[in-house]
């Protein structure tokens, strides 16, 4: 019974571990992320797992390192999803798909990029980006009101 627990216990951390793709690196002002309905304070350390949502304050802004080393940090006022994320760590094969609904974001592409081009698409309200490249900025302006 105790080794049918601990095999039970052992595959569920692996589980839950193996939904963890990146983490925040850093936090300014107001940040939280939202994960399952939840509303969690972000903090340094927290991981970052597809389907989370970033969303950052007036005074906000937050750094994410993920799993192929891309890096991204999202400015003042944006909420930022993680729509998929799959990625190989022996081919570097992988797909990384973000959605902009407001605000600023800063990237450096990691290895899925160098291993296939156009493997990162950031998305908008208005547009698809494709990255081929390895830095870009995005900016999604609120609508007059």
């Amino acid at each position: 019974m105790r080794w049918t627990l601990a095999v039970f216990l052992a595959a569920f951390a692996a589980a839950s571990y193996a939904q963890d793709i990146g983490q925040i690196k850093t936090v300014r002002g107001s940040v939280h992320l939202e994960r399952n309905g939840q509303t969690l304070v972000a903090e340094p350390g927290m991981p970052v797992r597809q389907a989370d949502k970033l969303v950052t304050g007036d005074d906000g802004a937050v750094g994410v390192t993920f799993l192929d080393n891309s890096l991204l940090s999202a400015g003042p006022r944006s909420v930022l999803g993680i729509d998929r994320y799959s990625f190989d760590t022996t081919t570097h094969a992988g797909q990384f798909d973000a959605s902009l609904q407001k605000g600023s974001l800063a990237v450096v592409s990691g290895k899925i990029v160098k291993q296939e081009p156009g493997a990162m698409r950031v998305r908008t309200p208005a547009s698809v980006m494709g990255v081929r490249g390895t830095e870009f900025l995005v900016r999604v302006e609120e609508p007059a009101r």
